[in-house]
This record gives C-alpha cells, sequence and structure tokens, in this order.
C-alpha cells in the first residue's frame, strides 16, 4: 500500500492550463520554443497540463509537455471527436485525453478555465484574453508569458484599470521564463492550500 508521501511524489497535485493563440502568424519566431518550454515546466514541476485541444500555442506547449512525459488533458469545444476533427479542425494528437464539450469556443472556454487550478497566457488573441479574464474574475492564480507580442501589454492595461487590481496583485506573475512561472504559480496554490488547511492533492 502506498504511503502518504509516496502518492504526493506519484500523482500530481495541481492542474496548469495553457491558453494562447491557435493561430500564431502574429506571434513571432519565439513562440514556439518559448510554448514548447511552457508545457515542459509544467511536467517538469510536477503538474498536470491542461488546454483548449486547440492548434498553435496551447498545441505546442502540449507537445512540450508530453515530449516531457507528462498527462496532457484537452478540453473542446465540440460535442465529439468526429465533431472535433470536421467541424472544427482540431487536432488530438499529445493529449492523454480530450473532452468533449459541445459548448463551442465561449463554452469550452469558461469549463476549462473553471478546472484549472492556474492558468499561463501566453501569445494570445481574443480567446486569450476571454480566458484571462474568466481567471482574472474567478481570482485564480495567473502567469503571464512576456514576449514579441502585446497580449501582456494588454493584460497589463486590463489589469491597471481593474477595480480587483489590488486583491490580484499576489496571484499574477509576469515573466518571460516559463520555469519561474509555473514555480511562482505553484508557490501561490501552495499558499492557498496553507491558508484554508485543505489538500487539494
Amino acid at each position: 500500500m502506498l504511503q502518504e508521501k509516496e502518492i504526493k511524489n506519484k500523482f500530481p497535485r495541481f492542474k496548469i492550463c495553457v491558453s494562447g493563440a491557435a493561430e500564431t502568424g502574429h506571434c513571432g519566431e519565439e513562440a514556439y520554443g518559448a510554448a514548447m518550454e511552457v508545457g515542459r515546466e509544467i511536467v517538469k514541476q510536477g503538474a498536470v497540463f491542461v488546454d483548449g485541444a486547440t492548434t498553435g500555442f496551447p498545441y505546442w506547449s502540449a507537445k512540450g509537455a508530453k515530449e516531457e512525459g507528462g498527462i496532457v488533458v484537452g478540453v473542446s469545444p465540440a460535442a465529439s471527436k468526429t465533431e472535433h476533427i470536421l467541424r472544427y479542425r482540431l487536432p488530438v494528437d499529445y493529449h492523454d485525453l480530450i473532452m468533449y464539450t459541445g459548448h463551442g469556443y465561449s463554452g469550452r472556454n469558461l469549463l476549462l478555465t473553471r478546472m484549472a487550478d492556474a492558468v499561463i497566457h501566453g501569445c494570445g488573441r481574443m480567446g486569450t484574453i476571454n480566458e484571462f479574464t474568466i481567471a482574472f474574475e474567478d481570482g485564480k492564480p495567473i502567469g503571464i508569458l512576456e514576449g514579441d507580442w502585446i497580449t501582456d501589454e494588454l493584460f497589463r492595461e486590463i489589469i491597471e484599470k481593474s477595480y480587483r487590481a489590488e486583491e490580484m496583485k499576489d496571484k499574477i506573475v509576469f515573466s518571460k521564463d516559463p520555469a519561474y512561472l509555473v514555480s511562482e504559480l505553484i508557490k501561490i496554490l501552495q499558499r492557498e492550500e496553507e491558508k484554508t488547511g485543505i489538500n487539494f492533492s
């Protein structure tokens, strides 16, 4: 029978979502490598990788996570695998499990963000901003990957103009370093566990 310490080491404690653009032509050359590294770091630091089962930035991150040997879970806007592939033209590789929601992109974004413990946002577009505002309103720990894209600047402006900026200041991390982002988010989640006295593993 597994001891408590062995169980904690064997099973990942937290679920970290990666949010980003499905079409990345505007993201610049560094986006691919940055996305891959985000996925790798989530796994290296003992978390489950979650994404929107889509193309682009999240797909590259999923590839990095899977190549690192991690657990990769996708949340699809489609109602079935057939619809996922034929209607939405989305991939199924690099994922251990895909949940088919049938709620379209906006409904998928809500479920995806809600099921994660923390969210990392890379280069994005409207869908990424949508997922950011959900995570922000829910008070989730948020990581913003800085790079040669404007998404991080938009997020800064949204945060600064928000009435909840002060409330969220200790839950939002900006960095160009994927390892640092993941590490800081996990520290935030661990602090939240300590405050509540509940072990979420």
